[in-house]
């Protein structure tokens, strides 16, 4: 990843918030056939190993469990907000018409060793997990508890567990460090205005 030194995030607990804010993950990984991706939802937990656990789940007949054994190194990207920026909404802009259209945008590039969970208690437990947390801002949450006990065995033998243990997080956020104070706040409003207020508030906090 292209990484100019303005734009490195290198705070750990922001690193970690962004990947616990924005879950789902693209996991890279390299196999017989060449590069490939999959796209799930993550949980992490900043406490376990010196950078993190990522634990997921895969169905069964998704072959990424068997293409990718105990003791595979991964990538895992997350992607913050991200939101086009437009020229006009700087206000040296429309005194020296020197801007251009540009991305904003903060990632994590989460790398480590993957190992495969096929253990019907260990999914068990992280489908419970990521219930609760997906599920609590509903009036009423929806719980394993809710379905039969035989139709949610029955799912959960059809889902593999895998592990990442993070080695190395890389974050970068592009979010116009390299711009005037009055131009990353002129865009950050306009962003406000669009709908995109997380990213407006990620330029806000930056420096």
């Amino acid at each position: 990843m292209y990484l100019p030194a303005h734009f490195a995030e290198q705070r750990p607990a922001e690193l970690q918030r962004l990947v616990q804010a924005h879950p789902l993950g693209t996991l890279v990984h390299h196999g017989p056939d060449g590069l490939d991706a999959e796209h799930i939802p993550f949980e992490f937990d900043a406490d376990t190993g010196p950078l993190g656990l990522l634990t997921a789940h895969v169905a069964r007949a998704n072959t990424v469990w068997q293409r990718c054994p105990t003791g595979t190194p991964v990538l895992v990207v997350f992607h913050g907000p991200q939101a086009y920026i437009s020229p006009n909404w700087y206000p040296s802009k429309h005194e020296a018409h020197r801007q251009v259209p540009t991305w904003n945008y903060a990632v994590v590039h989460a790398h480590g060793t993957l190992t495969v969970r096929d253990d019907e208690r260990f999914v068990r437990g992280l489908v419970a997990r990521l219930t609760r947390r997906h599920e609590a801002a509903e009036p009423r949450p929806w719980r394993m508890g809710d379905s039969a006990p035989d139709f949610i065995d029955g799912l959960l033998q059809h889902i593999v567990g895998i592990e990442i243990a993070v080695t190395r997080l890389v974050g970068k956020s592009k979010l116009g460090q390299n711009k005037e104070p009055r131009d990353r706040e002129g865009a950050a409003g306009r962003l406000d205005a669009l709908g995109h207020a997380d990213l407006a508030q990620a330029m806000r906090r930056a420096v």
